[in-house]
Parts: C-alpha cells; structure tokens; sequence
C-alpha cells in the first residue's frame, strides 16, 4: 500500500532559495470533478508522464499510487484537459529533510508552497525560518482545487482570511 503523509506551508521570505540543490518544471492536470472521491491526476516534467490516484484517509494521510505511461498517451490526454496548472518545482534540504517548494505559475502566480513527506503523522520536523503558516488540510490550497479556483480569483475575503491566522 503506498501512502504520502504531507504537510504543507505557505513561504514568507526567499532565504529557501540557498538550500536548492535542483528543480524542474511541472505541468498537471485532474481527471477527476470532486475532491472527496479518488483524485486522478495526470502530471509531466516535460520529459515523462505519470497518471497518480490520490484519496485522503485521514489527518495529512492519502493513499497515493503512482503510475508512468508512454509520453504519446500523456500528451493526448493533456490536451484535452481545461483545468492544469504549472509550477517549477524546487527540491531543497533543511535540517537533514527533503522538502520541496512549488512556485506557481499563470493564475496561481505568485503562490508559493513548501511541502515534506514524512514517514509517520507525528514525525517531528524543525520548521525552516522561510515558512510562515502551515495550510496542511486546507482544501482551498489543494493543486485540484487551484485548478478550478485559481489564486488570481482569490476574493479579497479569502486572502483576509490567510492574514489572520
């Protein structure tokens, strides 16, 4: 069984730009029209494609399995999405952890979120000074929903909301 155990934070300064050690660009789309069912998520780095089922189970648990198919099929199914999203991937290490920092790109620009995996939900982690507030179960911030609810159309209500916590 392949589970992902994530938390998720929102970045407040650039001081996470020193711990980089490479990046890619990501371009994804969703299969799927409801984020409580199975999530079917198409995703490529430009040189491969990967088909992903993700279902949330509980706390910042999802079952996750993931899947590479011939590029040919992943440019087809692609083109016939509406909803993606595109983001550069930065892969960083801080405290001897793996985190990645996803800068958002077209209407999600400027969001950016910095993501671990862990191994256990009550893992310890030493939150870098580049973070600022932790959105782990937030469905607003969720790639799926950054796809039908792009950053761009946040109401002034919503980023108010982000301000008081």
């Amino acid at each position: 069984m392949s589970l992902e155990i994530e938390r998720r934070f929102l970045i407040k300064n650039n001081q996470w730009k020193n711990f980089v050690t490479h990046r890619t660009l990501i371009e994804q789309g969703y299969l799927s029209s409801n984020l409580e069912d199975w999530i079917i998520r198409i995703r490529s780095n430009g040189k491969q494609f990967k088909i992903a089922l993700k279902k949330h189970i509980k706390g910042f648990t999802n079952y996750e399995f993931e899947y590479s198919i011939p590029f040919s099929d992943g440019e087809k199914i692609m083109s016939n999405l509406t909803n993606t999203i595109k983001k550069e991937r930065f892969f960083l290490v801080f405290d001897h952890k793996n985190w990645i920092i996803d800068c958002f790109k077209d209407k999600n620009f400027p969001l950016e979120i910095a993501e671990i995996e862990l191994n256990e939900e009550k893992e310890e982690i030493n939150v870098p000074p580049f973070l600022s507030k932790e959105i782990t179960g937030l469905k607003i911030f969720t790639n799926f929903n950054l796809t039908n609810y792009p950053f761009s159309k946040w109401k002034n209500e919503d980023l108010k909301n982000l301000k008081k916590n």
